[in-house]
């Protein structure tokens, strides 16, 4: 499932994504606190951090600058 659509705008999703990310979280984490499969959420991770909105450290993700006020928007 595409997290971020053609004209730069995210999904509903993604915006819930990018809100649980404000911390450092682990994959299972996110999965849990959104309740979403962790196939999904490594997907979409995956696209966030291509799209400069997620930024990985060891074996956590975190909100960039601009997923922060992607998900704000």
């Amino acid at each position: 499932m595409a997290c971020v659509n053609a004209d730069g705008t995210i999904t509903a999703t993604a915006k819930a994504l990018l809100k649980s990310l404000e911390t450092p979280l682990g994959v299972e984490e996110v999965s849990g606190r959104l309740g979403q499969p962790l196939f999904r959420v490594r997907s979409s991770l995956r696209e966030m951090v291509e799209a400069g909105l997620v930024v990985v450290q060891g074996d956590k993700y975190q909100a960039t600058e601009e997923g922060k006020k992607k998900a704000a928007g």
